[in-house]
């Protein structure tokens, strides 16, 4: 009778680790949303200066809004500054994934969705994989994303 009862274990944790991860990605999702609306209501001036706030409205430990251009120049980050100006199209990942450029391409071509590549986490500096939600707001693109730290037995 064991096996049954810690099998329904194993099965109810499993299940509440993919909901719990969905909900990571829903929160991306809605604070990217929340940042298009910033954009369109308060202007694209205002909403980068929040956007590149730490501790503002779009940056939530983890879980924080970022913004590029159309050529993939940084526009706006509230966890380094430094990056805002640069051009980092061509920039790969720690496994040489060029990760904006699919963000740019796709951004203009499809207007909203996901990417995953690998990127330092500023909360835990550990390099970590991440799954970023993005969607194109007249000439920039906002995105936000979900870090998955594998060396702790995450999803």
């Amino acid at each position: 009778m064991k096996r049954p009862i810690a099998f329904l274990v194993v099965i109810g944790l499993f299940s509440f680790a993919v909901l719990a991860h969905a909900a990571d990605r829903d929160d991306a999702k809605a604070l990217v949303k929340r940042a298009a609306a910033y954009v369109k209501y308060q202007g694209k001036e205002k909403a980068l200066a929040e956007i590149s706030t730490p501790k503002g409205m779009f940056d939530k430990g983890e879980l924080y809004v970022f913004a590029y251009d159309l050529q993939g120049v940084m526009l706006a980050h509230p966890k380094n500054p430094a990056l805002i100006g640069q051009n980092l199209i061509a920039v790969p990942d720690t496994e040489g994934k060029l990760f904006r450029k699919e963000i740019v391409e796709r951004a203009q071509s499809q207007g909203s969705g996901w990417v995953d590549y690998v990127y330092l986490n500023p909360e835990t500096n550990k390099q970590e994989h991440k799954t970023t939600y993005f969607q194109k707001v007249g000439d920039i693109i906002l995105c936000c994303g979900v870090y998955q730290d594998y060396s702790h037995g995450g999803d």
